[in-house]
């Protein structure tokens, strides 16, 4: 195994376990209730959301890639494979799955994330695209890939 590789697998977990530290800790604090705008074409589902300036958010992990377009704002995103990046409107990003993001927002920030799918039961999107923990996301894997397969995402 390369340098980077072993740096990268040595780190991801370490990082994985801070961010999901601060989620647990941001959820005994006061919570914004942040509602979701949906949208449905044929194909795609779309999610935005407006974040105030001054939140400090996690976002949910994503079991699908997925693309998000940063419309409005300034926000900055921690992630467990792409470090700490400041990101700045117009921005479109594709995230990987089992992405996970702890983020601070500069400035009110409108994000959207899509989705390539027919679904439209907000239920079932939510069973469908999000893992309720990594080890979900990785027994998720186990069944789909068997147990020795690599996860290309």
């Amino acid at each position: 195994m390369n340098q980077l590789a072993e740096k990268v697998e040595s780190e991801v977990p370490a990082l994985r376990h801070s961010i999901q530290a601060l989620e647990d800790t941001m959820r005994e604090m006061p919570q914004l209730d942040i509602k979701p705008v949906h949208y449905f074409a044929k194909g795609l589902y779309a999610r935005e959301i407006t974040i105030p300036a001054g939140t400090v958010l996690s976002g949910k992990i994503h079991k699908e890639e997925q693309i998000n377009i940063l419309s409005k704002g300034l926000i900055t995103v921690v992630t467990e494979d792409g470090g700490e990046q400041l990101l700045r409107a117009p921005c479109t990003i594709i995230s990987k799955p089992g992405t996970k993001r702890i983020a601070y927002v500069h400035e009110e920030t409108v994000w959207t994330t899509l989705h390539a799918t027919d679904e439209t039961d907000l239920e079932k999107l939510e069973q469908d695209l999000i893992a309720p923990s990594f080890e979900a996301l990785e027994h998720d894997k186990t069944e789909i890939l068997g147990e020795n397969q690599p996860w290309l995402g």
